[in-house]
């Protein structure tokens, strides 16, 4: 069996890395490349970051982030925000990123996630779907949560294996930032619908949670913030416990 990866998120805004609760109500985390130097120390499998506030104006600031944090980690590294074409991507890369993540883009333009696979190959593509119940479906929103589509989220999920994804960053606004578990249900019926590996985000607050996620919810990662931004999970003694619980994981 394949190791359950654990991957540590940078969220960003001006700069920074700051952290909420169903995407609002933003506090400071600390400075990004501080923080990816700790992690790639404590034995993060791989490093998101996500500008979550970004926009055409901002991408050489990114870009600027982007290889300096690149420069001081030794771990795959997956940059998202504000990527609406292939020359924007290949900036990114040009500056260190291993993978790219696309949300709203790829919701606005579903083409663009085959334009990426073609010109940069599928496992550089991901996928981030953030997810919201409606009367009881789990639908797509976007715009950081802000905007409602019709998109059910399996079907998507579906839609952009099938468009040459090579990995889903499924994220659940119902649980992000409230420590209270994931969303396994919804993460297992996307796993078991998809050839490719899902990344699980949204909800952990203990180690037990991460056990769930992987075993209930069937994801082949799990992605958080703040639990390890303000110390409160080791990394280290995260796979430490999930090694003891017969999680396979890299220590």
């Amino acid at each position: 069996m394949l190791a359950k990866r654990i991957i540590p998120c940078l969220d960003i805004k001006d700069g920074r890395t700051v952290k909420g609760t169903n995407f609002v109500q933003l506090r400071d985390a600390g400075d990004p490349v501080e923080l990816a130097m700790r992690y790639c120390t404590e034995g993060a499998d791989e490093l998101v970051f996500l500008d979550i506030t970004a926009t055409v104006d901002k991408r050489r600031t990114l870009a600027d982030l982007v290889r300096n944090i690149a420069t001081h980690i030794n771990i795959p590294f997956t940059v998202g925000g504000g990527i609406n074409t292939v020359d924007d991507v290949s900036v990114l890369m040009e500056h260190g990123a291993d993978k790219i993540s696309v949300n709203t883009s790829a919701v606005r333009n579903p083409q663009l996630v085959s334009d990426l696979a073609r010109n940069f190959g599928s496992q550089c593509v991901v996928v981030a779907i953030d997810i919201k119940l409606f009367n009881g479906v789990w639908k797509v929103v976007t715009h950081g949560g802000r905007n409602a589509t019709d998109l059910i989220a399996t079907e998507w999920a579906k839609t952009v294996a099938d468009l040459g994804a090579g990995e889903i960053l499924l994220t659940s606004m119902e649980n992000d930032g409230t420590k209270n578990g994931f969303a396994t249900d919804i993460t297992r019926q996307i796993s078991e619908a998809l050839p490719i590996p899902v990344i699980a985000s949204g909800g952990a607050g203990t180690m037990p949670h991460f056990k769930e996620v992987f075993e209930a919810g069937a994801a082949d990662a799990a992605l958080a913030a703040s639990i390890f931004h303000f110390g409160e999970i080791g990394i280290g003694a995260l796979k430490k416990y999930l090694k003891e619980n017969n999680i396979p994981v890299r220590l």
